[in-house]
């Protein structure tokens, strides 16, 4: 049997390596062999993030009471049967705008119920250190994904299909690796399912309560909605078009294109392992997010495709930093007993902002092309970072000051 971290780490390896394949293959399906127009590509995007915004939460509590492995290995398995479906549409040649967006929003749905399962484990592996956890799981998650945008830089030359099946063959082994973990307990106050003690509701609103009460878990949401308007519509709505219509690429181009934003990631959560415990994860988290701005909007500025894809290195350079401090703090300050909830909050800050994002994006690009629908993305996101500098404790905080509370 695999110990509890290592399973952990397996898990997460494999959805993320999954999710490569799946980020590249669609936005290639979508966007250059069904040739749909920006805003249609946007709405298709779209339709992976909406679930995500309605069902996040309501499965945070639900991870809470019925069994966090359970639910990411139960939401695993769902996720590793549909691209099958997929790949089959493609094989019989009946893929259509239709089909994508059905399979968009099941992969969605999955994805919900799965995310804050599986971050409310994270703190049940890690023990007491878990900003090198969240480090770990990070460095996974971003290695995994660039071999997943590898192997899927092939579909022109293999085929859709088969990358798809390597898709699902990869998330069914990421449900073994869930199923060597023991169960967690369901928290004790709130297992009833049926309502008898605490409403699912009720079990919500005290999950706002918690993070919307404490000064730094509310800064760290309110930067992830515009990471998610801003950030998330840029990369998977504006990147592509810019590959098909400043460069016309293909889409060895487009996983190419991932692979580096990646290994930005990669690197630099690699030299954080290297420094160790980083206290002042707040301001960290502020200057990446605010250099990723101008990286990012420098990217809108230029038509030469090897600086172009260098500064989308640069900018998961700054995310590699961004991402691990803000789960970092939020992991630290979630309640045992809150934990997925709190979680999902986090993961719905990102995600349920996602669509706005990718709409925003969408309609910027087919306004005003899919570089300048960039250049406004960050600057949007540099004008709400100066406000949370301004007027949030975020950049003063001291991580190892940081106490879990209570729950509400």
């Amino acid at each position: 049997m695999l110990q509890p971290k290592t399973a952990y780490l397996m898990a997460i390896s494999a959805w993320y390596g999954a999710f490569g394949m799946q980020s590249v293959v669609f936005a290639w399906l979508v966007t250059m062999v069904l040739r749909e127009p920006a805003e249609r590509v946007g709405i298709a995007q779209t339709s992976l993030l909406l679930p995500g915004m309605l069902l996040i939460l309501i499965a945070g509590v639900l991870a809470d009471r019925l069994g966090l492995r359970r639910q990411a290995a139960w939401s695993q398995l769902i996720a590793g049967i549909l691209p099958l479906f997929l790949a089959l549409a493609v094989y019989l040649q009946v893929l259509n705008f239709s089909v994508m967006i059905i399979f968009a929003l099941l992969m969605g749905s999955v994805s919900a119920f799965l995310t804050p399962a599986r971050d409310g484990l994270l703190n049940h592996v890690a023990g007491e250190d878990v900003q090198r956890t969240v480090m770990q799981a990070s460095l996974c998650q971003f290695g995994f994904q660039i071999l997943g945008y590898s192997l899927a830089g092939f579909a022109d030359s293999l085929g859709a299909e088969y990358i798809l099946i390597a898709q699902s063959l990869v998330l069914l082994l990421g449900v073994w690796a869930y199923l060597q973990l023991r169960e967690v307990a369901a928290s004790g106050r709130d297992t009833a399912i049926s309502g008898n003690e605490v409403s699912v509701f009720t079990s919500l609103r005290d999950g706002a309560k918690t993070v919307i009460s404490n000064p730094l878990m509310r800064t760290v949401v309110l930067q992830n909605v515009a990471m998610g308007c801003f950030f998330m519509g840029s990369f998977i709505v504006g990147f592509p078009l810019v590959m098909r219509e400043v460069f016309a690429g293909s889409s060895g181009d487009l996983a190419t294109l991932n692979a580096l934003n990646s290994l930005g990631l990669v690197v630099s959560i690699m030299v954080l392992l290297r420094l160790g415990f980083v206290a002042r994860a707040g301001k960290a988290l502020v200057l990446a997010q605010g250099i990723g701005s101008l990286v990012l909007f420098s990217t809108g500025l230029v038509d030469n495709l090897p600086l172009f894809m260098f500064l989308v290195f640069l900018w998961g350079v700054c995310g590699g930093i961004a991402m691990p401090m803000s789960r970092t703090l939020m992991q630290q300050l979630a309640p045992p007993d809150q934990r997925a909830r709190v979680m999902s909050f986090y993961a719905f800050s990102f995600m349920g902002a996602g669509p706005l994002g990718t709409l925003f994006c969408g309609y910027l690009a087919d306004l005003f092309g899919p570089q300048f629908a960039i250049v406004i993305s960050a600057a949007c996101m540099l004008a709400v970072l100066a406000m949370i500098s301004l007027s949030s404790p975020l950049w003063r905080s001291e991580l190892q000051q940081i106490q879990p509370q209570p729950g509400s």
